[in-house]
């Protein structure tokens, strides 16, 4: 427990993650039987079998929306994040990693049970990411987790969909939402995969209508949320159900729809796509820290799109460079 919570632009809760990030052709990623450009949850075993085959490899704390608060803190903003991992030498590298990029981090780590969560990504010369998650202690964020006075200190509580799936989680998250509208914060969302759109739709359409201001998702996403084909027809019914929603179109860039506002942003060209890792939680760290700054839609989207640009560019799914020299 911190004895006073910092004053926090954007605030995180997410799965904690060490991110193993290794280089690899489309013929290793079929012979570890892999969907090449997915996600897939595994156990340990899996893990460890996929982990001695994979080459040589940059280990670096992650998970979604820990990157997003990795970006927020690389613009200059004050960040924080809330996540779970287990007292063994991944939970020290990920306690380490974020902490040295100024985001504030002192979520206790779990003494017994599963061993820190961990993703394994292939990436292969296209810059598609294969990856094979562990999720681990990760699972095992709590409500006691979440510590109100850091909440009601950000102006913004940034929460990620993959912790709908375990339980303890979703109690955590709940907390984090009625501490942030007790105290007069913005709650924003991230869609996350399609595939948890999947298992948690009517769950998710009810959230957003409820509890969240500021929802972000992919076009993928956002069609399998209301089960639709057209883009524009998925925009029109969600644009009412929260305050903002920003809906990223890979190299097309992103939407923004407000009440009746439509605002469309180009992507940031690119010399090369390297590795499309993080993207999407890069484009949220932007969009995310415009919002805080108080910054129209428009500007909000175009610092989503040049961060998301700067971490494509380049091997993992942290900035390299900060942003706030790229603004």
């Amino acid at each position: 427990m911190s004895p006073a919570a910092p004053d926090l632009d954007v605030l995180a809760l997410g799965s904690a993650i060490v991110d193993v990030i290794a280089s690899a052709d489309d013929e290793t990623v079929a012979a570890h039987g892999l969907a090449k450009g997915t996600m897939a949850l595994v156990d340990a075993a899996r893990a460890e079998e996929l982990y001695g085959r994979m080459g040589p490899a940059v280990e670096v704390s992650g998970g979604s929306a820990a990157n997003t608060v990795a970006g927020v803190a690389s613009f200059g903003a004050a960040a924080g994040f809330i996540g779970k991992v287990r007292d063994d030498q991944l939970g020290q590298v990920f306690a380490h990693d974020i902490r040295s990029i100024g985001v504030h981090y002192d979520t206790p780590p779990a003494t017994s049970g599963e061993p820190t969560a961990r993703c394994l990504v292939l990436v292969t010369p296209d810059g598609e990411r294969t990856m094979s998650t562990f999720l681990g202690a990760a699972t095992g964020l709590a409500a006691d987790d979440v510590e109100p006075a850091v909440v009601e200190a950000a102006k913004v509580t940034y929460l990620e969909g993959y912790l709908w799936d375990p339980p303890e989680a979703i109690d955590a998250l709940r907390r984090a939402i009625a501490v942030a509208h007790g105290a007069d914060r913005l709650v924003a969302f991230t869609l996350s995969d399609p595939f948890c759109v999947d298992r948690h739709r009517d769950e998710f359409l009810d959230l957003i209508a409820r509890d969240v201001d500021v929802l972000f998702a992919n076009e993928v996403e956002i069609l399998s949320l209301f089960q639709v084909e057209d883009v524009k027809e998925a925009l029109e019914r969600v644009r009412d159900l929260c305050q903002v929603v920003a809906v990223t179109r890979s190299e097309h860039g992103s939407v923004v729809v407000s009440g009746a506002e439509t605002v469309a942003v180009p992507a940031v060209p690119v010399e090369r796509v390297v590795d499309t890792t993080g993207a999407g939680d890069l484009y949220a760290a932007g969009f995310l820290f415009g919002l805080a700054r108080g910054e129209s839609w428009q500007r909000c989207a175009e610092l989503g799109s040049l961060a998301a640009a700067e971490v494509i560019s380049h091997i993992g799914a942290r900035p390299q460079v900060p942003l706030a020299s790229l603004v």
